[in-house]
């Protein structure tokens, strides 16, 4: 019996095959996109998985400012951040987002979802976030997922 056979594979920069995805925002509810291209970004729908390692696929997310939230979502989510004096905490709604940096709901809302850790700011940029449907990367030839069918 040859015991070799029985190893578990584990992928590695060098046996990692990136691809590009396209995914279209318009319409798509924010939560929901963002877990299925953490998901993508992570490399987690690939049989070779391997957790320590960037074998998630390159992702380009258009039409960002047309994104969906559900509920009453745009007047009570609040995105704190704080400048670093004493009283320094600013919130800003949703709304207020949106009207200024249409692309940093998507992004911020994707980065959670990724690991808090080195390959997790090497997987974060795979993502590609753009606020019209014009993108720079046709010459990658990315392929359209469409979440709203399975």
């Amino acid at each position: 019996m040859n015991t070799l056979s029985y190893k578990t594979p584990s992928a590695n920069r060098e046996t990692v095959e990136k691809q590009w995805h396209l995914v279209d925002a318009e319409g798509q509810t924010l939560g929901r996109m963002a877990t299925q291209v953490a998901r993508i970004l992570r490399g987690k729908h690939k049989p070779d998985f391997t957790p320590h390692v960037d074998c998630g696929d390159h992702v380009i997310v258009i039409n960002a400012e047309k994104i969906q939230l559900t509920g009453k979502k745009w007047d009570q989510k609040e995105y704190i951040r704080h400048t670093g004096y004493p009283g320094g905490q600013r919130m800003k709604t949703a709304v207020q987002v949106m009207a200024k940096k249409p692309i940093f709901m998507v992004e911020k809302a994707i980065k959670g979802m990724l690991p808090k850790n080195k390959l997790g700011s090497k997987i974060y940029g795979n993502l590609h976030v753009y606020q019209g449907s014009e993108h720079p990367h046709e010459a990658q030839q990315p392929k359209v997922l469409n979440f709203n069918t399975k």
